[in-house]
């Protein structure tokens, strides 16, 4: 069973969030070599992250981001609970809790 090819817009997305890396390494003053340490990670993982690749693990990424400083901005980003749909349905699917 052969993979499925990446979606274009998962390929600008990841292209995306590598240049921001990149801005946010460069408006910080911090050069890739020390992003790469503070986080955790190789240069060369870096590299990756920063030039959209996207076999980059998640756990790179958010180290990177962590060393960034946006680490809870990134996890805030994909929180359900802060969309009005995602309230929405946790009302409608998630039990209550019991009142005391």
């Amino acid at each position: 069973m052969s993979a499925r090819p990446t979606s274009r817009r998962v390929v600008e997305a990841t292209a995306s969030i590598g240049d921001q890396v990149v801005a946010w390494r460069k408006l910080l003053g911090l050069t890739a070599a020390q992003v790469a340490d503070r986080a955790g990670i190789s240069r060369g993982t870096l590299a990756r992250i920063e030039h959209g690749d996207g076999g980059a693990s998640l756990a790179a990424f958010l180290s990177a981001a962590h060393a960034l400083g946006q680490l809870d901005r990134v996890v805030d980003s994909v929180d359900p609970y802060s969309t009005d749909l995602g309230r929405a349905r946790a009302d409608e699917i998630l039990p209550k809790r019991v009142r005391q």
